[in-house]
């Protein structure tokens, strides 16, 4: 379970204060994969990083029980004078994962061959969101956040990370931020639309992506 009790989220802008998150409260139960939809700016990624504990709320709490990904999108926070395999390594320290059975997935999945021992600042995009997501998808969780994912890659590349997406909702709860209603009607059962820093919480998706349209 992942719960935000009055969760409110604020930002110094030209010395006036611009609020994100105003005041919500919500519950993420496990099993029930949820979608927040918001046009850009409305606050989805700052929501997510309040969740992973990333950033820290302004007033309110949140409350975990199991296992919580970082923010997952295709880029990375990676260090980009290091190889990636070098932060893959020391991603799996911090997370007290299996470098062996991270590494192995990783190389199979990710068809970054002999530039994963090179530096990531060498990679091109696409080749860091690969790399990226491949990590994401090598550690499990029961809860993976999930921030504006569109494939990258072939046809081959989109049809493995689909693949992957939903392997792991077989046993993990997704929780996927977005401002594309397909993308939300393809991976979640139930919609949270974000607005003026105020949810509208829909348990039927369909009603969910018919009020945020008409935004």
């Amino acid at each position: 379970m992942i719960e935000a009790i009055r969760l409110t989220k604020k930002y110094k802008t030209k010395g006036q204060d611009n609020v994100v998150i105003d005041d919500v409260s919500f519950s993420l139960p496990m099993g029930t994969n949820v979608g927040f939809l918001g046009r850009n700016g409305a606050g989805k990624s700052t929501l997510l990083r309040l969740l992973s504990g990333v950033e820290k709320p302004t007033r309110g709490v949140v409350r975990k029980e199991g296992t919580i990904s970082w923010p997952i999108g295709f880029s990375g926070g990676f260090q980009g004078s290091m190889s990636g395999y070098d932060n893959v390594r020391f991603v799996c320290r911090i997370y007290g994962a299996v470098f062996e059975d991270v590494i192995d997935f990783i190389l199979s999945f990710s068809e970054l061959g002999e530039y994963l021992y090179m530096p990531i600042a060498s990679y091109s995009s696409g080749m860091r969101a690969k790399l990226a997501f491949g990590l994401s998808m090598a550690i499990d969780f029961n809860y993976y956040l999930i921030d504006e994912v569109t494939a990258v890659g072939d046809a081959s590349f989109k049809k493995k990370s689909t693949a992957e997406f939903n392997k792991r909702k077989e046993h993990s709860t997704l929780v996927v931020v977005s401002h594309n209603a397909q993308t939300i009607k393809r991976m979640c059962d139930k919609v949270i639309v974000l607005d003026q820093g105020k949810l509208i919480e829909f348990d039927s998706v369909g009603e969910g992506i018919k009020y945020y349209s008409a935004l």
